[in-house]
């Protein structure tokens, strides 16, 4: 869903915008610099990007359609930027959950959740308001998947942990989403 948000708001912008656009397809990222507003969409997200360290020993997910997300977009209306990482290890959930939950404690206080698929983990805004909310977990709170989050609706940081399904070692998503209205940097 993430991916095809990223698409839409990218091929309107080129359509919206007069803007230099580059793209070096070596690193599959593209680039619009314009007067409106900048936009980047890239496979250059890494944990770095989203504001963590990566575990130590993790390695790139390897699947088909696992492709890492670096969004941004910012005019002066608003901003988003949307990073998006998966990694597998050979430890267990527990050592990675104990890493990012301090790991996280940077960013605020930080809230454990469970889920029961990858594709549940909730990283949502709510645009109604114009204060950012406390986080919370969402759905029914169970499940072997571990959501770890901290910071604000409008300002978080997510680490979504599962063991892997052949019982040895984790998978793990690293995502940061952040907006912001008129004030502010993305």
């Amino acid at each position: 869903m993430i991916r095809h948000l990223v698409f839409s708001l990218a091929a309107a912008a080129l359509f919206v915008c007069p803007a230099a656009a580059q793209n070096s397809g070596s690193n599959d990222n593209f680039d619009v610099r314009s007067t409106v507003g900048d936009l980047h969409v890239g496979k250059d997200a890494d944990a770095e990007k989203a504001g963590l360290p990566l575990y130590p020993g993790a390695r790139r997910k390897a699947e088909k359609d696992n492709d890492p997300i670096n969004f941004g977009i910012s005019t002066e209306s608003f901003g988003l930027k949307v990073v998006v990482a998966k990694y597998e290890s050979d430890d267990s959930p527990s050592k990675i959950i104990g890493f990012y939950r301090n790991q996280l404690k940077k960013y605020g206080k930080v809230l454990e959740c469970h889920t029961r698929d990858q594709s549940d983990t909730h990283a949502d805004i709510n645009n109604d308001k114009q204060d950012s909310e406390e986080l919370k977990c969402e759905g029914d709170n169970t499940g072997p998947i571990t959501e770890l989050k901290a910071g604000t609706e409008h300002n978080q940081h997510v680490v979504a942990i599962e063991p892997k399904e052949s019982g040895s070692g984790s998978t793990f998503s690293i995502v940061y989403v952040h907006s912001r209205g008129k004030q502010g940097d993305v």
